[in-house]
């Protein structure tokens, strides 16, 4: 059961419009990194946990704290977008050359949502639920969280760059803060996990691995640099890396038996 209080969870309110400012905040309400992709990736994960109820717990914890994410910047976009109608936005452009090349105002904040936000990225792409993940595997979809949170507060920073408005920069000041927060417990949740399942996703036999190139670092590129990342040292199993400066080949030169005639494949000249 959700319940919605009518009350922000944190404040969410520019000192003055910005339509172009609007467009860019879409990107971290509907784009791939945004806060419906968190929202979804935690509550899908949640509600498919299964017999782990402190993770499940911590998962919709956060999940049903991304909804209000989402409210505060659909709620941030509106006020943005605070008696903008296209005219103003297209002064806005005028007023910024770099803007206008940059992407300009977004048309459907007048046209479609009507001077309000949408489940859409900056560009005015759809949010989708390909940008989720949530696999059962409670190590594996921690990790993703981990690699999420990252990204989401990339753009948020880099969105804090691009304005000097306080109230804008407040509230993002805040969304930056929860991302420490939630990557930190997805680290914590990691360890955990580690510590009971081991470090490699998903834990199998041994018999079902080629032992003999798990720990092998292939150069299958111009130079020895990466050699540097594995060189005399272990694997974070414990296991020394080994480097091979020439990728071995195990198979053979494939060959394929022509394909029957009513395919109407071409004939094969050197068999």
């Amino acid at each position: 059961m959700f319940m919605h209080s009518k009350k922000l969870q944190y404040p969410s309110k520019p000192n003055k419009p910005d339509a172009l400012m609007a467009r860019r905040m879409q990107e971290i309400l509907g784009g791939q990194w945004g806060e419906m992709s968190v929202m979804n990736m935690y509550l899908f994960q949640g509600w498919n946990t299964r017999g782990n109820e402190k993770y499940k717990d911590l998962l919709l914890d956060t999940a049903t704290e991304e909804i209000g994410h989402v409210e505060m910047i659909a709620t941030m976009i509106a006020h943005l977008l605070d008696v903008a109608p296209l005219s103003v936005q297209e002064k806005a452009v005028a007023d910024d050359p770099a803007a206008a090349v940059m992407g300009g105002m977004n048309p459907q904040h007048a046209i479609v949502s009507g001077l309000g936000a949408a489940p859409r990225d900056a560009n005015g792409n759809a949010w989708t639920s390909n940008y989720i993940v949530a696999s059962g595997n409670l190590l594996a979809d921690m990790r993703m969280n981990v690699t999420a949170e990252s990204q989401g507060r990339l753009q948020v920073a880099r969105l804090y760059e691009m304005t000097d408005d306080k109230g804008v920069r407040d509230m993002l000041g805040f969304l930056l803060a929860r991302d420490t927060q939630h990557q930190l417990q997805w680290m914590q949740a990691i360890k955990e996990l580690e510590e009971k399942e081991g470090l490699v996703v998903p834990p199998v036999p041994k018999a079902y691995e080629v032992e003999e190139v798990n720990h092998t670092l292939y150069n299958f590129s111009e130079g020895e640099d990466s050699k540097k990342v594995v060189d005399g040292v272990n694997a974070p199993d414990g296991k020394p890396f080994n480097y091979e400066e020439v990728p071995k080949a195990f198979g053979e030169k494939p060959k394929l038996k022509p394909a029957p005639k009513e395919v109407y494949n071409s004939k094969p000249v050197d068999m």
